[in-house]
């Protein structure tokens, strides 16, 4: 597979696996009205628990062992959801009232959508570059159902 096709499809599996985390963390500090460094926090701790939890998966299903997962996937994803997470939580912070706005206004969810677009921008050539030199998700995929 080519490594433009693969940097896609790798940055959409950590964008899914991110925004799953991102988009609950931003709804409860949205919510309840906690204040923009909580709800962040809040927000990026849930984006890297269901990013790396979209990538055990199939490691596990595939019969690898969970720690030995666990470390593949932690070498793996960390620096796509971490350009992921930082890209996205700036364009919310920078977009005016997206920090501020409630579930039911459209700034909310227009300001994620921006900012899960920048994100998947920022990091495609990460995993592109990852993948060209046989790092980044290329390490889970190999594994993809062939663990035994």
């Amino acid at each position: 597979m080519k490594i433009n096709k693969l940097a896609f499809q790798a940055t959409l599996h950590c964008l899914i696996g991110c925004s799953i985390g991102e988009v609950a963390g931003m709804m409860i500090g949205a919510h309840y009205g906690l204040d923009n460094v909580l709800t962040i926090i809040i927000a990026v701790s849930l984006a890297f628990v269901s990013g790396y939890s979209l990538s055990l998966l199939p490691l596990v299903r595939s019969g690898m062992r969970l720690k030995d997962s666990m470390k593949l996937v932690l070498a793996a994803d960390t620096l796509s959801i971490a350009v992921m997470e930082i890209v996205d939580n700036l364009a919310m912070y920078l977009i005016p009232g997206a920090m501020d706005a409630s579930l039911n206004d459209g700034l909310f969810w227009l300001s994620m959508g921006i900012a899960l677009l920048a994100a998947f921008l920022a990091a495609y050539p990460v995993n592109a570059y990852l993948l060209s030199r046989g790092r980044g998700h290329a390490l889970t995929h190999n594994h993809h159902g062939h663990y035994h």
